[in-house]
Order: C-alpha cells, then sequence, then structure tokens
C-alpha cells in the first residue's frame, strides 16, 4: 500500500567474501548494493555501495565526480572503468543483469558487471582513502574500513527486483 519493500539486510556479518546475484533496473531506477555495514537499525545504512542505476535517466548519474554515481561504481567514491557498449556489455534497463562483488581478506575489492570487472580497489590505501576524502563521506573517521559488516540490498524508494543471490 504505497510502501517499498525495504531494505534487505544481512543477519551474519563479512570479512572476505563474494557475492552475486541478478538485478533489473526499471526506468529511472536508483538503488545499490551496500557492504561493510555497520550496526543497521532505525534505517541507518552507512557502508560501502555497489551502485545500481538507470544512467541515461537519474539525475544523479550526472552528479557526484568523474561518473563515480554511475552503475557499478563505488557510490561517490570511485569511478567504474568504461563499459564496452560495442560488445553488449553496456547495462540495460528492464533487462536481468549481473552484479559480482568480490571483497578480499587483505582490503582488496572487485566489482563486476555482466562477467567483466568494471573496477578493483584497496580499501584503506592512500588512493582509498584520498577518494573518501573528496566524497560526502569525508567526514567519516575510518569510512568504509571495518573488519566486518553486514550486506545490504537497498531500497531507494525504486522498483529494483533481485534474483539468485548468492553469498560465500
Amino acid at each position: 500500500t504505497g510502501g517499498g519493500g525495504g531494505d534487505i539486510v544481512t543477519e551474519k556479518t563479512f570479512r572476505a567474501f563474494e557475492l552475486q546475484l541478478d538485478f533489473k533496473l526499471t526506468p529511472g531506477a536508483n538503488s545499490g548494493i551496500k557492504y561493510y555495514v555497520g550496526d543497521y537499525g532505525a534505517g541507518d545504512a552507512l557502508g560501502l555501495e555497489y551502485q545500481l542505476l538507470d544512467d541515461e535517466r537519474h539525475a544523479d548519474a550526472k552528479q557526484g565526480k568523474d561518473g563515480n554515481r554511475t552503475i557499478a561504481s563505488l557510490y561517490d567514491i570511485h569511478p567504474r572503468g568504461r563499459l564496452m557498449t560495442n560488445v553488449g556489455l553496456a547495462p540495460k534497463v528492464g533487462e536481468w543483469q549481473h552484479a559480482r562483488i568480490v571483497a578480499r581478506a587483505d582490503g582488496s575489492i572487485e566489482h563486476w558487471l555482466n562477467g567483466v570487472n568494471v573496477l578493483s580497489y584497496k580499501r584503506g590505501s592512500a588512493d582509498f582513502r584520498n577518494r573518501v576524502a573528496a566524497s560526502k563521506f569525508k567526514g567519516i573517521e575510518k569510512f568504509g574500513e571495518t573488519e566486518r559488516g553486514r550486506i545490504l540490498l537497498q531500497d531507494h524508494g525504486d522498483e529494483v527486483p533481485f534474483r539468485s543471490i548468492k553469498i560465500r
């Protein structure tokens, strides 16, 4: 009755993990896959975010810096690499797509979209910290550097179905 489904958040916390899922963006949709989320309560969902966004129709894609708010980017921190549209790897609104996040114990993170590694970074590195300092999270000490955290599928008010969710 007018309300969304709400965030879906794991009870378990993770240090090193691999998450794979399928998602489908509706026109203009905005959502995300958050990881290393701290204590979740009262809607507090602070963590790193694999952005899920209709880059063509949602205004947030044009905000931020150098595309760091587009699909598969680390939201407001690190843009993904360019997608190869000539070989069919561009995101497709209205079709099922595949997201994969690989987080290793050494802090290395990979974002994959439709079978292609589009972003690799290391939490806690000088580059990571510089990017956080230039982001909307700049005032949050050690943002994104917690040892463990929950994984969350974000309800941002837009319809974004998920299926085939696997965590290991």
